[in-house]
């Protein structure tokens, strides 16, 4: 038996607002199908694949309560790349919001940035040999 995690849902306020900071601010790739009664199955994924978020547009306003805070207040998602410094200043000339300088941890070097919405991410980097 072959199992995986397709998917994790974030609940978003809007579809074409959080496509935008997904696809010019992060650059991930984007799935995008029409589904009746105008909803909208929207999924995006970092360009060297992995699990993809599944873009839920808030529909009560108990969903909307959550937009930002799906984890009160904890990271929510880790994004990881093979070259943390060449992310984290592309990342913030686009404007991405860092909620902390980067740190060096026993797994590699992290930072946390914020999404349009508010919710908290670990940008994760490896450790290179000389520990940084």
């Amino acid at each position: 038996m072959s199992n995986l995690i397709a998917a994790v849902a974030l609940v978003v306020r809007d579809y074409d607002e959080a496509i935008h900071f997904f696809t010019q601010v992060l650059r991930f790739t984007v799935e995008d199908t029409p589904l009746p009664s105008g909803k909208r199955w929207v999924t995006v994924r970092p360009c060297g694949g992995g699990t993809a978020l599944l873009l839920a547009k808030a529909a009560t306003p108990e969903q909307s309560a959550r937009v930002g805070d799906q984890t009160g207040g904890r990271v929510f998602l880790f994004l990881h790349t093979d070259d943390f410094w060449r992310d984290y200043h592309e990342m913030r000339g686009r404007g991405v919001q860092f909620a902390e300088e980067p740190r060096v941890e026993e797994y590699g070097t992290v930072a946390v940035f914020l999404d349009l919405y508010g919710n908290r991410w670990d940008l994760v980097g490896p450790r290179s040999a000389d520990g940084q």
